[in-house]
Order: structure tokens, then C-alpha cells, then sequence
């Protein structure tokens, strides 16, 4: 993986450390696609194979670190004999979200002397227990799998609403074909990146008053949780917006953006207490997403118009405001201050609200 903050090329033959294993980037190209949310499939990609190895390694380290544990020398004789027999079956087990929490946690837990449930690696080698969908609109697919009854490995910060019911299953696939619906005929270009790196629903609580949450987990790759809204729009927004944090946080595995999060805070337009750089760059990057989802469905002038344009306006606003105050914190990178000045750019380029 990238050890610096600078943007390298990716894909370059032979582009291997000196351990053997492949070393990823991102082309400058790709690289400001991403940073104006419209890096699509092709970006979801070179992400995807940044996970891959990342938890190949991780997995290789827990085998090292526990080698007299039978239950796990044999499970991981499995995932290697898939890596070689059947890679798109071995692509699937280490891409399950949960598994790179269980195994950094492992991990720490090993190092610390600590007894860890190092039999979940064959867990990850069953097949999951969530509910598969075979959505598909005007030729776009996508198959995601509806998670409900855990076990959670994964904090999203809200309540899991499962085990659901067959009702409640039923709704919950109701409302994600009319959201993809939606995505697939306003939102295209994002139903695309949707589809290629989002394999997981996980259901929520919703908040306490009952309005709609969702949710996304540095160490979940491929996750979106959300609670059910009454709206399926929300929920088209809530993916696009979940889908966003998910792609960053990949994207921040192989080039860093920011320097680790210190004792400063900076003011978010969305929130009343103020963030580190870290948050503020997810958040104002995940509110692109949010600026371009209202901006797009203002144009289709499908539902309420005004709750539209009124939305783009106000994310609009936010994410420049959120944008200036990163640019000039002075804890970016090289490379974190071209991605932030990539997303004002395109913020800006959405145009004015009205126009």
C-alpha cells in the first residue's frame, strides 16, 4: 500500500514490495474522480483490491501471531486454498464487512496476551445468514444482502434493528426496490458505484424520536446501515451518502489525507459541536454527495420541489463552508489538499441553488 502522502500510480506491472506482496495507489486521475464523488465502478475497484489485500494481511499476521491455535491454522488453510482455487469465492469471505474488525481485534487482543474468539474466521468461511435481493432497473443490478441477525462485530453507532421478521423483511425489500428505482432513473452515476461496492444492508433503530438514521463504519467495507423511513427517497440519499464515508475510508487506506487527528477541532455547518480534520473531511465529503443527490432531484422536478431545492441549497452551503475551513486548517497532506480542493471544485460546479 501507499506509504506516503503523495498520490502514486496504481496498476503498474510488477509493482510489488520487497515482501512480494502487491503494493496499491491511485493514478492522480482516478484520484480527483474520487474526490468529486464521480469515480464510479472503475474506482470502486481499485478500492476493492486495496481491501483485499489489506485483510489478507490481516488474516496472514493473526496466523503468524497465534500458530499453535488449530481451529484457526485450518481455517486459514481453507481461505488460502480458495485464494487459489477459487478467487471469486476467496474475494467474497474476505470481503464480508465485519471481518476486518474481527481480525484487527483479534489481532490487538493476541498481542495483549488476551483469549480472542479466533474461531469467527470460520464463521466468515459459511455462508452469510442475511436476506439476498435481486434488484435490477432499466438493466442496473444490484444484489445486496440484508443483514439482520448479526452478530454485530461492528459498532454503527445506533441500535441493529434485527432479527426482523417476514414482514418486516418484506418491507424493508419493498422500500430498497423503490429506492434503487429512484437511484437508477435521477442518480445513475451513483446507483453504479452503489452497486459495485455496497454488498450489505444493515437495519437500525431508528432515533429516539423516530426520524430516519443511517450509518456507515471505517472497518465495515461494503456496509451501509440505515433505519427504515416511511420515504423511499430518503433512503435512495441515505445509500449515496452511506456509500460515500465507505468509499473514503477505503480510499484513506492507501493514501493519507489528513495527519493523525490532534487536540484541534474545527466548526461543522451540520453539527453543533466541533470536529477534528478527520471528521470534518468525511462529513464534507459525504454532504457532495448529499448537495449533488437534491441538486439532481430538484432538475427531475419528481416529488416535493421545494424540499429539493431547499435541501441543495443548505448542503451546498455547508460543504463550501466545510471545504474553506479544511483548506486552510493546515493539517492536510499534500494529497488531502488536492482531493479537498477536487471536492470544492465540484461542489462549486453543481451550480447556484436556483439556477
Amino acid at each position: 500500500m501507499a506509504g506516503t502522502g503523495e498520490v502514486v500510480a496504481a496498476g503498474v506491472p510488477g509493482a510489488r514490495g520487497a515482501d512480494g506482496l502487491p503494493r496499491h495507489g491511485v493514478d492522480r486521475e482516478t484520484f480527483r474522480a474520487i474526490a468529486g464523488a464521480r469515480g464510479g465502478p472503475q474506482a470502486v475497484r481499485l478500492l476493492r483490491g486495496g481491501q483485499l489485500s489489506k485483510r489478507a494481511l490481516l488474516l496472514l499476521a493473526l496466523r503468524r501471531a497465534v500458530p499453535e491455535h488449530d481451529g484457526y491454522r485450518e481455517a486459514y488453510a481453507r481461505v488460502r486454498a480458495l485464494q487459489r482455487d477459487d478467487r471469486d469465492q476467496w474475494e467474497e469471505v474476505l470481503l464480508r464487512p465485519e471481518l476486518d474488525a474481527w481480525a484487527a481485534d483479534c489481532l490487538r487482543g493476541a498481542a495483549a496476551g488476551e483469549d480472542v474468539p479466533l474461531g469467527g474466521l470460520g464463521e466468515f468461511l459459511r455462508p452469510g445468514s442475511g436476506a439476498p435481493l435481486a434488484l435490477e432497473c432499466d438493466g442496473l443490478r444490484w444484489a445486496p444482502s440484508i443483514d439482520h441477525a448479526g452478530p454485530r462485530r461492528v459498532d454503527y453507532g445506533r441500535p441493529p434493528a434485527g432479527p426482523l421478521a417476514d414482514a418486516e423483511l418484506g418491507l424493508w425489500e419493498q422500500r430498497l426496490s423503490e429506492a434503487w428505482d429512484i437511484l437508477v432513473r435521477r442518480h445513475r452515476r451513483h446507483a453504479a458505484a452503489v452497486a459495485a461496492c455496497v454488498t450489505t444492508v444493515v437495519p437500525l433503530r431508528p432515533a429516539p424520536g423516530g426520524e430516519a438514521v443511517s450509518a456507515a463504519a471505517r472497518r465495515a467495507y461494503g456496509a451501509v446501515a440505515a433505519s427504515l423511513p416511511g420515504d423511499p427517497v430518503l433512503l435512495a440519499l441515505a445509500l449515496v451518502h452511506e456509500f460515500l464515508h465507505v468509499q473514503l475510508g477505503a480510499l484513506l487506506d492507501l493514501v493519507p489525507l489528513h495527519r493523525p487527528n490532534g487536540p484541534a477541532v474545527h466548526h461543522a455547518p451540520w453539527r453543533p459541536d466541533p470536529r477534528p480534520a478527520g471528521a470534518l473531511l468525511q462529513g464534507a465529503y459525504a454532504h457532495l454527495g448529499v448537495a449533488d443527490f437534491w441538486r439532481a432531484e430538484a432538475a427531475a422536478g419528481a416529488g416535493d420541489a421545494a424540499r429539493a431545492h431547499g435541501e441543495f441549497a443548505r448542503w451546498r452551503t455547508h460543504t463550501l463552508a466545510a471545504g474553506r475551513t479544511l483548506l486552510g486548517c493546515g493539517e492536510l497532506t499534500s494529497s488531502g489538499l488536492e482531493f479537498t480542493e477536487e471536492l470544492v471544485r465540484t461542489v462549486r460546479e453543481l451550480g447556484e441553488p436556483g439556477e
